[in-house]
C-alpha cells in the first residue's frame, strides 16, 4: 500500500472484464482504490472507447506490460488477459518485486498455481483469484474460508456458463448449432468455442476446486473431458422420459490415494440441484464429512459478475485481509468410474440390432437396465437408447468401440454417465 493509504491498481487488459471492473470501482465511490496504469495493445482505440469514461483522466495507458509491473505507482496488478504465456512470466515478475496480484486466469492458476503461490509467499504479498471459477459466485473464498474447517470428499457442478446456456436452451427445444451461434453473438462463446464445448475451460476450473476442496494437486491434462457437441435434441427427449436433463458436469472426489475426476455432459436427475441451473448460471455443490452438502449458485459468465469477484479480491487486499492457504499434496487422477450409463445409437434399422448390442454388453458383463425407442423416426436413421446398470467406465469404452464398428451404426454411439444423486461416495 502506498504511503497515502490509497491502493494503486495497474490493469493488464481493458477488455470486457477490465472495463467492467473500472465501472464497478467507479460505482463504489471508493477513494482509497485508484486505477493508475493500464496495459493494452492498441491503447488509442481503448482510450477512446465509450467505457473509458469510468476511468480517472490521469490514468496512464501503457503498451508494454513492464510499464505496469515495474511502476512505482502500482501496488496491485490486476490481470484480465488470460493464457499461460507471456502472462505467467509477467505475474511472477510482479510478485517478485513485491506487488500483490489479482487474476481471473483459470488456466494459469490450474497449471502454475503452486509455483506462483510460493513466489507470493516468499515476497510476502497476496495472489488472489476469486474470479477464476464461477465468475461472480464466491466459490473460491467460500470453499477456502467458509468450508476450510470441514473435510470435503466431493465437489461437483456446472462451472462453464457457455455450456449451460447451450444445453439449457436445447432442453427448451433449440438446435445446438442455432444456440451456439446465439451464444457467440451474445458474447458468451468465443468464435472458436472448443475450449468451452470440449470441456477445456471447465477442466481447469475443476482442478482449482479440487485443490481447494479436496486439497489435492492434479494435472489438468490427466482429467478426462468429453465434448457436449455430440448431444442432440433427441437425447433431451429420452432424458426427460428417464426423469433427467443433460448438463455439462465437472466432478471430482477422493478415491483412496487418487482423485476420480471427469468433465462432460451427463444425465442429471431433475431432483438434483445441478438440474435446476439454467442459462449462464454456475452451480457448485460440495459434500463435506461434517457439514454435508453446500450449494453455491449464481451467474458465472459476463463482464459484470466476473468484475464483482475481481473487485472483492482488490477490496480484500486494500483491507489487509490474509488469504487462506490450505496444505495440499499431489494426487494421481483416475478417470475410472463405476456408474450407470445412457447409450444412444443411430442405426439403419434391420433385424437383430438389439440382440447384437445386448450380446456385446453381455460379453463385457454389463447389465441392461432399460431399452427406449420412440415412435415416428425413419427406419433409415433410427435412434434408440439403452441404459445400463452401474459398470466400469473402462469396460464400457471397450464395449462402445466394439459396437461402433457394427455395419448398421450410422454414427459413433453416444455414452453419457447418469449422475446418481445419493451415491454415498461409492461411484
Amino acid at each position: 500500500m502506498s504511503e497515502s493509504s490509497v491502493l494503486r491498481v495497474g490493469l493488464l487488459g481493458f477488455g470486457t472484464v477490465g472495463s467492467s471492473f473500472a465501472e464497478v470501482l467507479a460505482a463504489s465511490g471508493r477513494e482509497d482504490i485508484l486505477i493508475t496504469r493500464i496495459f493494452n495493445r492498441g491503447v488509442e482505440r481503448k482510450r477512446s472507447h465509450e467505457r473509458a469514461k469510468f476511468l480517472q483522466p490521469e490514468v496512464q495507458w501503457i503498451e508494454q506490460a513492464e510499464g505496469v509491473i515495474e511502476a512505482a505507482d502500482v501496488d496491485v496488478v490486476v490481470e484480465l488477459i488470460g493464457g499461460l504465456d507471456p502472462v505467467g512470466g509477467w505475474l511472477r515478475a510482479a510478485l517478485k518485486v513485491g506487488k500483490h496480484v489479482v487474476t481471473a486466469n483459470k488456466q494459469l492458476i490450474a497449471y502454475r498455481g503452486p509455483e506462483l503461490f510460493d513466489v507470493a509467499a516468499k515476497a510476502n504479498v497476496q495472489l488472489l483469484y476469486g474470479a477464476a471459477v464461477a465468475g461472480g459466485v464466491p466459490v473460491i473464498p467460500g470453499v477456502a474460508q467458509g468450508l476450510g474447517g470441514d473435510e470435503i470428499t466431493r465437489v461437483s457442478g456446472i462451472v462453464n456458463g457457455t455450456c449451460n446456456f447451450i444445453l439449457s436452451s436445447m432442453e427448451a427445444g433449440a438446435d445446438y448449432g442455432e444456440v451456439l451461434a446465439n451464444a457467440q453473438r451474445a458474447g458468451y462463446a468465443e468464435a472458436n468455442p472448443s475450449a468451452d464445448v470440449d470441456g477445456v475451460d471447465a477442466r481447469a476450473k475443476l482442478c482449482i476446486l479440487t485443490r481447494l476442496a479436496l486439497r489435492a494437486e492434479i494435472n489438468p491434462d490427466e482429467v478426462p473431458a468429453q465434448t457436449i457437441s455430440a448431444v442432440a435434441a433427441v437425447d433431451f427427449a429420452y432424458a426427460k422420459e428417464l426423469g433427467c436433463t443433460i448438463r455439462q458436469v465437472s466432478r471430482s472426489q477422493k478415491h483412496g490415494d487418487k482423485v476420480q475426476a471427469r468433465v462432460g455432459p451427463m444425465l442429471v436427475p431433475t431432483t438434483s440441484p445441478i438440474a435446476w441451473s439454467h442459462g449462464t448460471q454456475n452451480m457448485v455443490v460440495t459434500k463435506g464429512r461434517f457439514g454435508g452438502d453446500v450449494v453455491f449458485s449464481g451467474h458465472g459468465a459476463g463482464g459484470h459478475p466476473t468484475a464483482v469477484a475481481v473487485m472483492s479480491d482488490v477490496l480484500a487486499i486494500a483491507q489487509g485481509s490474509a488469504a487462506v492457504r490450505l496444505p495440499t499434496k499431489h494426487a494421481e487422477v483416475s478417470g475410472e468410474v463405476s456408474a450407470p450409463y445412457y447409450l444412444r445409437f443411430i442405426v439403419a434399422d434391420e433385424p437383430g440390432i438389439v440382440a447384437a448390442i445386448a450380446g456385446v454388453l453381455a460379453k463385457h458383463h454389463i447389465n441392461i437396465d432399460s431399452i427406449l425407442q420412440h415412435r415416428g423416426h425413419e427406419s433409415e436413421r433410427l435412434p434408440f437408447v439403452v441404459t445400463t446398470e452401474p459398470c466400469s467406465s473402462a469396460v464400457l469404452e471397450e464395449a462402445i468401440a466394439e459396437m461402433g464398428a457394427m455395419p448398421f451404426m450410422l454414427e459413433p454411439p453416444l455414452a453419457l454417465q447418469i449422475l446418481v444423486v445419493d451415491d454415498k461416495d461409492t461411484d
